[in-house]
C-alpha cells in the first residue's frame, strides 16, 4: 500500500498513486471498462507500472475488507 497516498492537497484528498496525480478511482474505472493493464499504461498513463495498477486493486480490496456490514433483521 506504499504506492497509494491520500493527501488533502492532491485531488481534494482522494487516493492517488504516489508521485502522480492519478487517482485510484480513474484506474479502477479503466479496469472496470475492461482495459488490460498494458492498455491502460500504453493509452492513458505511460508513466505507470503494473505494480501501480495492482496497488489500486489492493487498495480497493482493503477498503471493502475493512468495511463494517450492518444487517438488520426484519420480523415477518
Amino acid at each position: 500500500m506504499e504506492r497509494i497516498i491520500v493527501d488533502p492537497q492532491i485531488h481534494f484528498g482522494k487516493p492517488v498513486i504516489k508521485g502522480t496525480r492519478i487517482t485510484v478511482q480513474n484506474v479502477l474505472e479503466l479496469i472496470n471498462e475492461g482495459l488490460a493493464f498494458d492498455q491502460i499504461i500504453q493509452d492513458y498513463y505511460p508513466d505507470l507500472k503494473k505494480d501501480d495498477i495492482h496497488a489500486c486493486l489492493q487498495y480497493a480490496i482493503a477498503l471493502v475488507a475493512a468495511e463494517d456490514i450492518h444487517i438488520s433483521s426484519v420480523a415477518a
